[in-house]
């Protein structure tokens, strides 16, 4: 079964893939066209995307092989749900795939800010030392506001309330 991988993904996932012996995997090394991926999915089985590459009906339709098409990310707003229902082809993603990562980003961020490392960290490179100045202060007892509580917000929530914050939530999807 031919694996085409449209869009750059992890080395680890194509090792997966190039494990199973019965996968042809190719890669791609730039984002096809359209009528590029039309010529390259004629005997395709399955499609890897992340958000660069569409799947659309065209693509389908010129895939009578297609069988799956998985994008690596959350969503699926590049790929043609209702044609590939049509045609059989199942349609996946990766939803949580980035969560945690995200989540601990936005976190290191928050410290970053409220400790005036990027500041700090300039004035050490500058040959300068103004300890008092890069003080900052310490989240323990802060409220943070969380605007959505999907994966990635309660995720975040759990970093803030282990670092002893107080966490306030909206979601327009939760009820109390």
């Amino acid at each position: 079964m031919k694996v085409i991988v449209c869009d750059p993904v992890s080395p680890k996932g194509i090792a997966l893939l190039q494990q199973r012996k019965e996968f042809e995997v190719v890669v791609l090394q730039k984002r096809p066209t359209e009528a590029e991926l039309i010529a390259l999915a004629a005997d395709a089985a399955a499609l890897v995307v992340r958000s660069e590459t569409k799947i659309t009906r065209k693509v389908m339709e010129a895939a009578p092989k297609l069988r799956v098409c998985g994008r690596a990310g959350v969503g699926v707003d590049n790929i043609d749900v209702e044609a590939a229902t049509e045609r059989g082809v199942v349609v996946m993603n990766t939803p949580s795939g980035n969560t945690i990562s995200t989540a601990e980003l936005t976190f290191s961020m928050l410290i970053s800010l409220a400790r005036n490392i990027p500041q700090a960290n300039a004035s050490m490179k500058a040959g300068e030392w103004n300890r008092k100045a890069f003080q900052g202060l310490e989240l323990y007892g802060k409220t943070l506001a969380i605007l959505g509580m999907g994966r990635i917000g309660t995720e975040l929530a759990r970093r803030a309330i282990a670092f002893g914050m107080r966490v306030l939530a909206y979601d327009p999807y939760l009820t109390l």
